[in-house]
């Protein structure tokens, strides 16, 4: 099957580069997809028609043109939108995605995945492969960590495996906050395990798309 992916920001996308083939198999063997990140989530529209101008590329406030697109469009066989709850409640979030996606004709088949608070959430869903990455993670650090918690997710992040912790990177401002979690996709990525995550919203998201090749089949 041929899947469309949509994620928040490019590190999202570099993290999903070395998940995507762990979950669905090898490009093109049998499965392929194309990954397209946002500069942003921004907000879900009111309305289907939207307004929003699409050279900002926020995801949500283009949301119901794509997804209204792709259900026209012959040869995708599903789209998965992969997201930061952030500060949002995970139940009433999935909801309104689910009601925009329905409001869609045709709706393509979507898959929605939320990362509960942050996508680093699921780096330390697997603490082997963190400290892998990272062998002077400070494990006191980590260990207040509860899993899938609202936390301010990557600056525990940041406050275990970074110089200076979260605060360092705050001082120096952008583009450094995108710069270390650029960093973070790129050694801590390829060292997760899916089957090893202990992250919830991680589950999710490997159990969905594993489900949605199955049913394919």
């Amino acid at each position: 099957m041929h899947i469309e992916i949509l994620v928040e920001d490019s590190s999202g996308e570099k993290l999903l580069e070395v998940v995507l083939p762990k979950l669905l198999g090898e490009y093109g063997n049998p499965h392929t997809w194309n990954m397209h990140s946002y500069k942003g989530i921004g907000r879900i529209p009111k309305n289907l028609k939207g307004s929003a101008d699409p050279a900002k590329r926020i995801l949500l406030d283009q949301l119901p043109r794509l997804l209204q697109g792709y259900g026209r469009t012959p040869g995708i066989d599903a789209v998965v939108v992969v997201l930061d709850t952030d500060r949002r409640s995970c139940v009433d979030f999935l909801n309104e995605l689910k009601a925009l996606a329905a409001g869609c004709h045709p709706a393509p088949n979507t898959l929605f995945r939320l990362a509960i608070e942050e996508v680093e959430a699921w780096y330390l869903g697997d603490r082997q492969a963190l400290t892998d990455a990272y062998p002077r993670a400070k494990a006191d650090v980590l260990n207040r960590y509860v899993q899938d918690s609202v936390c301010d997710t990557w600056e525990l992040l940041a406050d275990a495996v970074y110089p200076g912790g979260s605060a360092a990177i705050k001082k120096a401002g952008w583009p450094l906050p995108g710069q270390v979690k650029h960093e973070w996709a790129e050694r801590i990525g390829p060292l997760l395990e899916p089957d090893r995550n202990v992250s919830p919203s991680f589950g999710k998201l490997r159990d969905g798309l594993r489900r949605l090749v199955a049913e394919a089949v």
